[in-house]
């Protein structure tokens, strides 16, 4: 099926076949777990890319939380100290044990609930609207994950700026003094930064991907996906800065209640340390996101292509033991 896609002389079949690879990452196995083409005879089997999905997007999201751990420790401690206080640089490990713990089922719902989403928009869509497929599917993921995302980020910063030792006593510690919905401080400051953020950096990354694609006419390696990637996260850290600055203060506040609120919250910052204050922190949070969009695309696609391999093995052993 892709075979005869690949010889014909159209340039549409062309980018159709070069589109459908997108998600593969390389010319073979043709069985991959998340590919769409046109052409292709089996239905799309939503449950089956979720589960893949979510096992490569957990893998990924916990290979970028263990590698990078400390440069968002000092980027979180930047955010959230006032004036001109100075930051602690002891204990950049602090809490990362349970972070981690989020951090997998947090990057499995994203990639589950994204990549199948991006899919079927995808088909329904014309070609010249895979931005909103990828934009949309981006704010979606982005909304799932976050059940389970700001829970682990407001145990995880407040650890990282020393209200807690450790994850169990800060569950229980916010529970008792905030009651459940202190699990979910910042929420809507959490939104208002990781859904424009999900949605942009995934763009980024899936045009610029499709472009290069279309311009090598070939699929690219793990490196050239972590450079994109790297690109893509670099450039979506730096535009939502002052939306993670926001979100920090808020989810850090704790009982004190500081804050009322996200207008509040930038109004105050603004009054009393200055509009710059909205943009502490920037350099180690385009760093460590640049770098994990790295890592992060890179254990993505290299993970995907093991499932695919893996399915591609598994259908080869069953149409043998078939014939």
């Amino acid at each position: 099926m892709a075979m005869n896609a690949r010889s014909s002389p159209t340039k549409s079949s062309d980018e159709l076949v070069l589109r459908s690879e997108l998600w593969n990452g390389r010319d073979e196995p043709r069985v991959a777990f998340a590919s769409v083409n046109a052409e292709e005879d089996k239905p799309f089997n939503f449950l089956h890319v979720l589960f893949d999905c979510a096992i490569a997007g957990g893998t990924a999201g916990v290979f970028v939380e263990a590698a990078l751990y400390p440069i968002d420790t000092i980027k979180t401690r930047l955010q959230a100290a006032h004036g001109g206080g100075k930051i602690n640089l002891k204990g950049l490990y602090s809490g990362l044990v349970g972070n981690l713990a989020g951090a997998f089922p947090a990057s499995a719902i994203f990639l589950g609930i994204y990549e199948p989403v991006k899919q079927k928009l995808l088909e329904t869509f014309p070609e010249n609207l895979s931005a909103f497929a990828h934009l949309t599917a981006g704010a979606v993921g982005g909304a799932a994950s976050s059940l389970v995302r700001v829970p682990t980020e407001v145990i995880k910063q407040r650890i990282q700026t020393g209200q807690f030792t450790s994850a169990p006593d800060a569950v229980r510690l916010i529970v008792r003094r905030e009651g459940l919905k202190g699990l979910f401080a910042g929420y809507g400051s959490f939104l208002l930064r990781d859904l424009p953020f999900d949605a942009i950096q995934f763009c980024i990354y899936e045009q610029l991907l499709l472009g290069y694609k279309l311009a090598a006419r070939r699929s690219l390696s793990n490196a050239e996906n972590a450079i994109v990637g790297a690109f893509a996260g670099a450039i979506t850290g730096a535009v939502t800065a002052p939306l993670d600055v926001i979100k920090t203060r808020l989810m850090v506040q704790g009982s004190a209640n500081q804050y009322k609120g996200i207008c509040d919250c930038v109004s105050t910052i603004a009054r009393e340390e200055g509009i710059s204050t909205l943009f502490k922190g920037m350099g180690p949070r385009v760093l460590w996101i640049g770098i994990g969009g790295s890592i992060f695309f890179g254990v993505l696609e290299k993970t995907k292509e093991v499932l695919a391999q893996r399915h591609f093995n598994s259908q080869d052993s069953s149409s043998f033991k078939l014939d």
